[in-house]
């Protein structure tokens, strides 16, 4: 197992960005996170971390390298999950976490057909695009757009999730149509943000010909609801960043259009966040992996298509 055990290791430290972090995560010390690195870097006969006194930095290849290790370690949780589970009949009460647009317009519609194979199961479901705490709130799962802060809990990625930029025609033919990220920072639009107690996203990261940039958006309108600042753009008074799935219907009628083309926002992890396998119960696994293999799908649809 310690080859299993090194991809585990590698996973984490990808994840968390930190030797220390994955470290306390997996409850092994700093010099056994970094020689297990190290094995694996051998054996693989590539670098796959660019260290620095400061900062962790994956290579090309171990970006690549984590795609597949992600798949290995889900393969063996989903195989040993299967065995575990093969003869238990799940019950009782599951209570679920996601942000307002993932959780009405893809977990929602899909929890009727989990509980009619379950009949025996009740699930009660939290929608907020606030942080939330799993161990305080007593959550079996939560579903999250981001990334999440050093965390003893596990997450599952699901898919990169599109952005756009969108207004509504009224507002670009008022304020004019902006192209790039430097003119939404020139004072001449509203930019539309959601604002709640511990939100890291005060600035839109765009793609730039030199690569991911930060732009300092400044607007009179903030709100913790992410469907309230689409409702805000529909009405022509700002500009949002949103997911593509969550305005795709909008852009298709033509009531928002893409603005600021030249940098298209960057992508944003959907994914779950749960606790450690060895004490999860069998039923929050089962439901991940029901809402996993559905959502998955759906959100690499080309859903702009007609």
């Amino acid at each position: 197992m310690s080859y299993l055990a090194n991809i585990r290791t590698f996973v984490r430290v990808f994840e968390l960005g930190s030797m220390s972090a994955a470290g306390r995560d997996l409850r092994i010390s700093p010099a056994v996170t970094s020689s297990r690195i190290s094995q694996l870097e051998e054996h693989l006969s590539v670098r796959l971390f660019q260290r620095t006194t400061r900062s962790l930095t994956p290579t090309e290849q171990g970006r690549a390298f984590y795609k597949g290790a992600s798949e290995i370690l889900e393969a063996v949780d989903k195989a040993e999950a299967q065995v575990v589970n093969m003869t238990d009949n799940p019950k009782g009460s599951l209570y679920v976490a996601a942000p307002l647009g993932v959780g009405r317009r893809m977990i929602a519609p899909l929890i009727a057909g989990f509980l009619k194979e379950y009949p025996q199961v009740r699930l009660r479901l939290r929608l907020t695009d606030r942080k939330v705490d799993l161990t305080a709130e007593g959550l079996d799962l939560a579903f999250f757009l981001g990334h999440p802060e050093d965390s003893n809990l596990r997450i599952r990625k699901i898919a990169d999730i599109e952005r756009v930029l969108c207004a509504s025609p009224d507002y670009i033919a008022a304020h004019g149509m902006p192209l790039a990220g430097d003119d939404l920072v020139s004072g001449a639009h509203e930019c539309l943000n959601l604002r709640f107690p511990g939100a890291t996203e005060f600035q839109w990261r765009l793609v730039t010909s030199e690569g991911p940039r930060r732009f300092r958006v400044t607007g009179r309108y903030e709100c913790d609801d992410g469907d309230v600042l689409t409702d805000w753009a529909l009405a022509g008074n700002g500009i949002a960043m949103k997911p593509l799935f969550e305005v795709a219907e909008h852009l298709k009628q033509g009531r928002l259009v893409p603005v600021a083309c030249q940098t298209l926002p960057v992508p944003v992890q959907m994914a779950c966040l749960y606790t450690h396998r060895k004490g999860q119960d069998p039923k929050t696994r089962l439901f991940m992996e029901h809402m996993i293999e559905r959502i998955a799908g759906r959100v690499r649809e080309p859903i702009l298509e007609a």
